[in-house]
């Protein structure tokens, strides 16, 4: 490392660190929030949320999951220790912008069915991490070709075993519901290992039964073309 500075945003106050090996330099962002609350109020009018946790551990976890099932969204994201502290260190997605940043300056994407195929994985991986910022548009950033990285899941992961309010989850890219459909609670929880406590793995494989059992609802009534994405 030979810098690291404020963000300057986000509630779990991260830092934007200069990485380098002597032959290639990277800019990656540090996380070491680990906080964990029996009851939170958070005072904004949001409900009060029983078991809250924000961990630098999600972090991990939503890199690993990405990976097991090929959502393709989550930056690479490695666990790390400075100066003496844990953390989780995940690579800066070079010339982006946020998704509110899109939506403020009014720019579209060229590739409509590109741009809505990706949005759909985006509503598949929040609800699968019941990740509580599924609407906030700051942790979507928007790279290069209009592709979509998803950022900040310190606070995904709740031990419900339910979806997320909202009627949004409508379509599924047939090869994420078939990985999905197969995915085996052993697999996921030797992925996951000392990232997410066991009951996070439970009620992640619950809400996976429920996004499988809602997609083949979705095609019995509607037909294939309608819900499926090639």
């Amino acid at each position: 490392m030979i810098e690291s500075r404020e963000v300057g945003a986000g509630v779990t106050q991260p830092q934007r660190l200069t990485l380098t090996d002597g032959d290639r330099t990277l800019q990656a962002l540090w996380k070491t929030i680990d906080e964990y609350a029996p009851v939170k109020d958070f005072h904004d009018g949001r409900p009060v949320e029983i078991g809250f946790r924000d961990s630098w551990k999600h972090e991990i976890a939503a890199y690993e999951l990405d990976k097991l099932l090929g959502f393709d969204l989550v930056p690479p994201t490695v666990a790390r220790k400075i100066g003496g502290v844990e953390g989780a260190i995940q690579l800066w997605v070079e010339d982006s912008m946020t998704d509110t940043e899109r939506r403020r300056r009014g720019v579209a994407a060229t590739d409509i069915a590109a741009w809505n195929r990706q949005i759909y994985v985006v509503r598949l991986l929040r609800q699968l991490t019941h990740d509580t910022d599924f609407n906030n548009t700051g942790n979507l950033l928007i790279g290069e070709g209009f592709r979509i990285w998803a950022i900040d899941s310190s606070r995904a992961f709740k031990t419900r075993k339910k979806l997320l309010a909202g009627d949004d989850l409508d379509r599924f890219p047939v090869d994420l519901l078939e990985r999905l459909r197969r995915l085996e609670a052993a697999d996921l929880t030797a992925a996951l290992k000392g990232w997410l406590t066991k009951g996070q793995c439970a009620a992640l494989m619950a809400r996976r039964d429920l996004i499988v059992e809602r997609a083949d609802r979705l095609v019995a009534e509607r037909g294939r073309e309608a819900v499926l994405l090639p």
